[in-house]
């Protein structure tokens, strides 16, 4: 029996995440994380794209920051919930301000959970990572 390469052991995960920042090297970052670890990377720039192209994709998870152009994190969470098809996708919401953030706000968008900036790419996946693996367990019980 052989072992199976590395290669092999990555592309099981083909997950698609959707990436939604104005800050470019964020996008960057976060993108060469993902797809390293062998995701599908879609990206947005603004909220407004972030919305289409979810609704478009219907991403596995997605991920956002707080604070852009045309439509906030936020309102793009609280958008995403209010879809069906959307309602039980995990978000994660970076922010720089998470001080700011009101508890019950958060839950009825959605939110499955906030990293604060400036983060650690691989504390990024590893939340990613478990996400995931929680979202695949609560399907099976299902």
């Amino acid at each position: 029996m052989t072992r199976p390469s590395r290669t092999d052991r990555r592309c099981d995960v083909s997950k698609k995440i959707l990436v939604a920042d104005d800050e470019s090297h964020i996008l960057h970052v976060l993108t060469m994380k993902l797809r390293n670890a062998g995701y599908d990377v879609i990206t947005a720039v603004d909220g407004e794209e972030a919305l289409d192209l979810c609704l478009a994709e219907c991403p596995d998870m997605v991920i956002t920051d707080v604070q852009m152009p045309i439509k906030t994190g936020l309102e793009l969470c609280r958008e995403l919930h209010a879809h069906q098809a959307m309602r039980d996708v995990p978000v994660m919401l970076l922010t720089a301000r998470e001080f700011d953030l009101d508890a019950r706000e958060v839950a009825a968008a959605g939110i499955s959970v906030i990293m604060a900036k400036p983060f650690a790419p691989r504390e990024v996946l590893a939340k990613v990572r478990q996400l995931l693996s929680e979202r695949e367990t609560s399907d099976t019980l299902e």
